[in-house]
């Protein structure tokens, strides 16, 4: 049986992450195990490509912060274009807690969160219904990258400094001997380590299970409609998200062919939050959820609810929820076997954050550049759970 220090199973962003932050500390002696025949088919792929650090809680605002930084300033592209994220409001309640969000995001330091009403809103976005928004806020730092480039841009940084991935290796099973990680068996054979990251998104609960660990991750099918819009939709346009129904729309970008994208300043994403999805694994796109959506787009903008689906791009993927609506980061009552997973909708964009963390733990035992202890998998047990009001 050949052996590895570092086994991580996943090679989505996440994955690649994890694995590039271990690799810039020195450790290359890893191998990252991805089921499917190529990265990024999983959840990395299916993301809308959003980041902002307009959240609600401490840990995610500082994820984001740090994240964003990175984007900004690393060593490849990441395709990071701060458009800016616009919240709006149509009930008091919920502009109100936008407002405490702001306060709080610019304790810890963010910087420029705009608070809008109604007028100014409806100024900068003169082609959408404003009559029923009250107000919202405006953070000119969130925006969009590339997930598909960041994963590759992880992926590479990983390999060039000696790390190992391996396509088509499917983990059946997380050995565990006397209470510590000694391996994994896969679909092509056996392979022997000292430590284990699983990094397999909404998958995570399952393979857990086989090293007698429960992690509460729970996936749940999130939908997307890809639009065409008759006329182009203006150059500047930020992501912009009800904050009381969830509907959002952004401009669209294929991230595996950007320069091959058709109808470029015309198409549009748009989806919400379907009360209605049941936890599965299901990821294939419901037709019946574009004529739900369209229903919003009726009543929110015109120039939305006039556009066409474009149906071969419109797609479904899995957010991989906890909980609390938070990631789990860190590691367990096995020695040797470590999580970052359980996202819910945000791996993509706290991925370097995330890598960084886990990997300070797996080396020092914790993470000294952020205290991550808030996402430890044992706060569950605790009863020590996290509120995010800004989970969409």
């Amino acid at each position: 049986m050949r052996s590895v220090k570092c086994v991580i199973i996943g090679g989505g962003v996440v994955g690649a992450s994890a694995a590039y932050h271990l690799a810039l500390r020195g450790e290359s002696d890893i191998v990252i195990l991805e089921r499917g025949p190529m990265q990024g088919i999983g959840s990395t792929g299916r993301a809308t490509g959003g980041v902002r650090e307009q959240f609600g809680t401490e840990i995610n605002i500082r994820m984001s912060m740090h994240s964003i930084d990175f984007f900004q300033n690393c060593e490849f592209a990441t395709g990071y274009d701060p458009k800016g994220y616009l919240f709006f409001a149509t009930e008091r309640a919920a502009l109100e807690q936008l407002k405490l969000n702001a306060a709080k995001q610019a304790e810890l330091g963010v910087k420029g969160i705009e608070i809008l009403d109604g007028d100014e809103i409806k100024r900068r976005l003169p082609a959408m219904n404003c009559e029923d928004i009250l107000g919202g806020t405006f953070g000119p730092r969130d925006g969009f990258i590339d997930p598909v480039a960041v994963m590759r841009g992880f992926t590479k940084g990983a390999v060039d400094r000696g790390v190992k991935i391996e396509l088509g290796h499917a983990v059946r099973k997380i050995i565990v001997q006397d209470g510590r990680v000694n391996g994994v068996s896969t679909d092509k054979g056996d392979i022997g380590c000292d430590a284990v990251i699983v990094c397999t998104g909404a998958w995570s609960r399952e393979l857990a299970a086989t090293a007698g660990v429960d992690v509460p991750v729970e996936p749940l099918r999130r939908q997307i409609v890809w639009a065409r819009c008759k006329s182009e939709i203006p150059q500047d346009l930020p992501m912009v998200i009800d904050a009381v129904s969830g509907f959002h729309f952004r401009p669209a970008i294929d991230f595996w062919e950007p320069s091959k994208t058709s109808g470029v300043g015309h198409d549009i994403l748009f989806a919400y939050p379907d009360r209605e999805e049941t936890p599965s694994f299901n990821t294939e796109f419901d037709n019946a959820f574009a004529e739900k959506v369209y229903e919003l787009a009726r009543h929110r903008a015109g120039f939305l609810f006039e556009s066409k689906p474009v149906m071969e791009k419109c797609r479904a993927g899995l957010y991989e929820n906890t909980p609390d609506h938070h990631a789990i980061i860190g590691g367990c009552a096995v020695d040797g076997l470590y999580f970052a997973t359980g996202f819910s909708g945000h791996g993509v964009m706290h991925s370097p954050a995330s890598g960084r963390a886990i990997s300070e733990i797996v080396l020092d035992g914790k993470a000294s550049f952020l205290d991550v202890s808030s996402l430890s998998l044992e706060r569950f047990d605790r009863g020590e759970l996290l509120t995010e009001t800004g989970y969409i």
